[in-house]
C-alpha cells in the first residue's frame, strides 16, 4: 500500500478516537434517552436533523476544501496552499451567513407550522433549534481548519482533542439531571461543548499551520473555480440530506416522535458504525489525491482497490456481532427503545456495509475533478430515497420500508460509481470485480453459511443471555471473520504486510 507507515500510524490514531468517542456515546445516548424520555429525544434527532438539512451546501463546499488542499500539498505548492486556504475559509463565511437565513426563514416556518411534536413542547422546540442553528454556524466556519489537518495528515490531534471532548460530554450527562427542562439544558450544554471543541482545532491550526493565516484575497477566477467544482458538489450533498434527514422529516408526517426516536438511534448507530470505516478513509483519502496530483495513476488505481476491501472487511468485524446480537446489545445499551429500533438498525448496517466499498471510489472521482456528470446522475439516484420513501409509506404504511428503499439505492450507486471511473481514469471494471468484489461476496456467503449452519445445529451453546455468554459469542465471531477474511479476502502480500506489522508489536 503506497505510503503504507503513514496510513497505518494515522489509522492507528484515528481508531484511538473512533473508539473513546464510541464508548462515551453508548454511555452517553442511554442517560440521554433516559432522561429526555422517548418523545423528547425524537424531538431533539428530527429538530438537529432539519438545521442539518439547510447546510447540504456547506457540505458540497466541504469535499472541495479538502480536495484543493490535499492537491495543492501533493503539488508542494505552499503559496498556492495559502491561497486556497483563505479562499475556502471566505466562502464557508459566506455560507454560514446564508445558511442563517435559511435557518430563521424556511427552517423557523417548518419548525412551527409543519413539524409533529406534542403542543406543551412548542417554546423547548423553539430554543432546541436556535442552538442547533448556533452549533451548525460553528462547524461551517470550523471547515477549513479541519479540511487542512487531515490534509497535512495530522491524525494524533484528533486523537488528543478526543479526550478533551470525551470528558466535556460526560459532564453533559451529569449536569443533565440538575435542569427543569432537559431538553433546552441539553441543547445549551451540546452547543458550549462544540465552540470549545472547534476554537481549540482553529488556534492549534494557526499556530501549527502558516497556510492558515487568514488573509481576504479577491480572485475572481480562483473563487469561480472553487465554486464551479463545489457547484456540482452541491445536488449530490443535497440529495444526501435528503436521504437522511429527509426521510426523517417524511417518517414524522406519517407516525410522529416516537418512530423519529427510532429513527434517532438508528442514525446514532449509524454514525458510529460508519466513524469505524471512515477512520481508516479518512487515513487512505489524502493519498488517493496526492498520488493523482504526482501523475502516479497506477499507484493510485491499486490504493484504491485495497481500500475498499479493506473498509469492507474492517466494518464487517463491527457490522457481524451487531447484525446477530441487535436486541441484546440494544436492551444492554439502552434499555428504553423506541418501537421499530430493531429493523431500523439491522437494515441500516447492510447498506452501510454496501457503502463501505464506495468510499475511495468516490474519493478517485473527487482528486480527477470531474464531478459534474458524476453528482448529477450519482446525485439523482440518492435523491429517489426521498420520493420513493413517501411513495411506499403512503401505500404500504410499513416504517421499515425506507430502509428496503435505502439498500436498494445504495447498490445501485456503486454500480454507477464504478462504470463512471471507467469513463474518466480507465478504469477496469472487470478487474475491481475480481479483486475486489468477488472477494467480498465469497467471504460474506461463507460467514453467513457458517452462521446459519452454526445457529441450525448449535443454538443453544450460542444463545445470549448473560454478559459472559455474549462477551464470548463475540469473541468467537471475531475469530472467525478474522480467519475468513485473512485466508480467502486478502492477497499474499497483504496478509505479509499484517503479519510484520503484528510481529513488530509484539517485540
Amino acid at each position: 500500500m503506497s505510503n503504507s507507515k503513514t496510513i497505518a500510524k494515522n489509522t492507528l490514531f484515528l481508531y484511538f478516537r473512533m473508539f473513546l468517542i464510541m464508548g462515551v456515546t453508548l454511555y452517553t445516548s442511554r442517560v440521554v434517552l433516559q432522561q429526555l424520555g422517548v418523545s423528547d429525544y425524537g424531538i431533539y434527532s428530527l429538530v438537529g436533523g432539519i438545521v442539518t438539512m439547510l447546510g447540504f451546501f456547506n457540505a458540497a463546499m466541504s469535499s472541495a476544501t479538502q480536495r484543493y488542499l490535499s492537491f495543492d500539498i501533493g503539488r508542494g505548492d505552499e503559496k498556492k496552499l495559502q491561497k486556497t486556504f483563505s479562499a475556502t475559509l471566505t466562502i464557508h463565511i459566506l455560507i454560514a451567513v446564508l445558511a442563517l437565513i435559511l435557518a430563521e426563514t424556511f427552517g423557523l416556518w417548518y419548525i412551527n407550522y409543519k413539524m409533529v411534536f406534542p403542543g406543551n413542547r412548542l417554546y423547548a422546540v423553539n430554543v432546541v433549534y436556535q442552538f442547533s442553528v448556533l452549533t451548525f454556524l460553528l462547524n461551517i466556519v470550523q471547515v477549513p481548519y479541519n479540511a487542512l489537518i487531515i490534509a497535512r495528515e495530522r491524525m494524533n490531534i484528533y486523537a488528543y482533542v478526543s479526550i478533551l471532548e470525551a470528558v466535556l460530554k460526560l459532564g453533559i450527562v451529569f449536569l443533565l439531571v440538575l435542569g427543569e427542562d432537559k431538553l433546552i439544558l441539553y441543547s445549551i450544554l451540546t452547543f458550549s461543548v462544540a465552540f470549545i471543541i472547534r476554537m481549540i482545532y482553529q488556534l492549534y491550526c494557526q499556530r501549527q499551520f502558516k497556510e492558515s493565516k487568514y488573509k481576504f484575497e479577491y480572485d475572481r477566477v480562483y473563487f469561480s473555480e472553487l465554486l464551479a467544482y463545489s457547484g456540482w458538489n452541491l445536488f449530490g450533498n443535497f440529495a444526501a440530506v435528503a436521504r437522511g434527514q429527509g426521510v426523517n422529516m417524511v417518517l414524522n408526517l406519517f407516525f410522529g416522535t416516537v418512530i423519529n426516536a427510532a429513527y434517532g438511534i438508528t442514525m446514532q448507530i449509524q454514525g458510529a458504525v460508519q466513524m469505524f470505516v471512515n477512520n481508516f478513509q479518512m487515513a487512505v483519502n489524502p493519498q488517493i489525491i496526492k498520488l493523482y496530483a504526482s501523475n502516479s495513476f497506477e499507484d493510485m488505481k491499486k490504493l484504491v482497490f485495497q481500500a475498499s476491501r479493506f473498509s469492507y472487511f474492517l466494518l464487517l468485524f463491527l457490522v457481524v456481532p451487531l447484525l446477530i446480537h441487535t436486541e441484546y446489545i440494544l436492551q444492554l445499551w439502552l434499555g428504553i427503545i423506541p418501537e421499530g429500533t430493531f429493523v431500523f438498525v439491522r437494515l441500516s448496517l447492510i447498506s452501510i456495509l454496501i457503502d463501505a466499498i464506495s468510499g475511495s471510489l468516490m474519493i478517485a472521482v473527487q482528486a480527477t475533478g470531474k464531478v459534474k456528470w458524476y453528482q448529477i446522475i450519482l446525485g439523482s439516484f440518492i435523491f429517489l430515497n426521498l420520493p420513493l420513501s413517501y411513495f411506499v409509506l403512503s401505500i404500504w404504511k410499513e416504517d421499515y420500508y425506507v430502509f428496503l428503499v435505502l439498500v436498494l439505492i445504495t447498490f445501485l450507486t456503486l454500480i454507477f460509481r464504478m462504470f463512471f471511473l471507467r469513463s474518466i481514469l480507465n478504469f477496469r471494471v472487470f478487474e475491481f470485480c475480481r479483486e475486489v468484489l468477488s472477494r467480498i461476496v465469497l467471504v460474506t456467503m461463507l460467514i453467513v453459511i457458517s452462521y446459519y449452519i452454526i445457529i441450525n445445529n448449535y443454538a443453544e451453546f450460542f444463545e445470549t443471555n448473560t454478559g459472559g455468554s455474549f462477551i464470548l459469542n463475540v469473541f468467537m465471531e471475531f475469530g472467525s471473520v478474522f480467519l475468513i477474511v485473512m485466508m480467502l479476502g486478502i492477497k499474499k502480500e497483504e496478509r505479509e504486510f499484517i503479519s510484520k506489522r503484528f510481529k513488530r508489536y509484539e517485540r
